[in-house]
């Protein structure tokens, strides 16, 4: 394991974060001195980051932390060619309304990790489109295209691996590796960034551009990649039976973000803390130390101090309450995600499939179906095993909204309007 001078890279490496870096001495030297730039970028595919993205966001949030500059770099103009890496089909192509409009809502998680302005250490978010859209065909492949070796680009791993096996890898995709490294050089004219961070999965085209730096303009940039996270028992990190867990807000409530981490598997919750939280190395030993039923609280501090960081630290001390009114007291608490149902449409009570629905608890009739029968549905605390209707006056004899559940810990209100 390499010392590192430099507090930023003592602190990625003390964490977990590292995987590769280039020219480790130099860009060690680099660190150390002076205010470091460095970038991340995201292509704008969804109107909201996502738990997937979070390293990243989170080693940003480190840089600033140690004095560096950070850099997002909203890919508005590569996210109409689209990223292959680790694909295995090509993406859908977006209109520019759907690109500007996901910019827009990408922009929202990172104001929350990250402080953005005019200082020298402030955070900086720039679009891509800015300068890919203005590109010429001929003078792209003439001033860039040189310095890329085909032979090189089709022994990257997603390129041979969708050769291999025959599946289509359209010239649109070859250009991706281009583009990004292009990117890399710009930032570096731009706003002298040598830092270039990402998954691991990104290293190929982080190299890409490190190497078009040198050629171009006999400049050093470095790379630094971090792990592609799983969790203890192999499920990719950041993906739930329900999809992607969500940062923005309308797109998954603080409770539900405060369950997805309280529901960490006990053998994560060290490492999470570590990359998730500003909890001080030496609280996260205390709490990963913890064994048994203890263990419970080291889950809630992580859900804490991830939801307090992502939603502030009201909405995390809301959603602590809710869960434990829900879960230890059976009760039904106001701080539970709440949805509405429309009364009239339902004159004779709501069916239990419309309430599960209602809820957000699951996506299809099927599904509710397949839920009743495993046995994993209350309302208001009460076991239902087949779909039936609920007579309107007894669900809401004492509160003005009822409580419905699937397993042990997704729980919504649902009130009548």
């Amino acid at each position: 394991m390499s010392t590192f001078k430099s507090r930023f890279l003592t602190t990625l490496q003390e964490r977990g974060y590292i995987k590769q870096q280039t020219h480790t001495a130099e860009l060690d030297a680099y660190c150390a001195s002076g205010v470091p730039v460095a970038y991340i970028g995201i292509d704008a595919t969804a109107d909201s980051a996502h738990v997937g993205h979070l390293v990243g966001i989170m080693m940003l949030r480190r840089l600033q932390q140690a004095g560096g500059k950070p850099i997002v770099l909203i890919g508005g103009g590569t996210t109409k060619v689209g990223d292959p890496t680790d694909k295995e089909k090509t993406r859908p192509i977006l209109t520019e309304e759907q690109i500007a409009a996901n910019a827009d809502g990408i922009k929202k998680a990172y104001s929350n990790y990250l402080t953005f302005g005019d200082g020298p250490t402030d955070a900086i978010m720039v679009n891509n489109a800015d300068w890919l859209d203005q590109l010429g065909y001929i003078e792209f492949l003439r001033d860039i295209g040189k310095y890329f070796s085909i032979n090189t680009m089709v022994k990257q791993e997603t390129v041979a691996r969708r050769l291999a096996n025959e599946q289509p890898y359209t010239f649109l995709e070859f250009n991706y590796l281009l583009l990004q490294s292009y990117d890399f050089l710009e930032l570096f004219r731009r706003h002298g960034c040598r830092l270039q961070m990402g998954g691991s999965d990104q290293w190929g085209n982080i190299l890409g551009g490190v190497d078009l730096i040198h050629k171009a303009d006999g400049g050093q940039g470095f790379g630094l990649t971090s792990p592609l996270l799983t969790t203890a028992s192999g499920a990719k990190m950041g993906k739930t039976v329900d999809g992607a867990v969500w940062l923005n807000a309308d797109r998954r409530s603080p409770y539900d973000y405060w369950q997805f981490w309280r529901n960490t598997e006990d053998a994560d919750v060290g490492r999470f803390l570590k990359l998730f939280t500003d909890l001080p190395l030496d609280e996260i030993a205390r709490l990963e130390a913890l064994e048994g039923a203890e263990i419970n609280s080291a889950k809630v501090a992580l859900a804490n101090a991830a939801t307090a960081m992502l939603h502030g630290e009201t909405a995390a001390k809301e959603a602590e309450r809710a869960a434990q009114t829900a879960f230890q007291g059976g009760g039904v608490s106001a701080d539970l995600p709440t949805f509405e149902i429309v009364r009239a449409e339902h004159a004779d009570g709501p069916t239990t499939t419309a309430l599960l629905r209602a809820a957000d608890l699951v996506k299809s009739n099927g599904e509710a179906r397949r839920k009743l029968g495993e046995g994993a549905v209350r309302v208001n605390d009460e076991k239902i095993a087949e779909d039936q209707t609920h007579d309107w006056d007894a669900l809401l004899a004492e509160v003005d909204a009822f409580k419905v559940q699937v397993g042990k810990k997704r729980i919504a209100l649902v009130k009548p309007v």
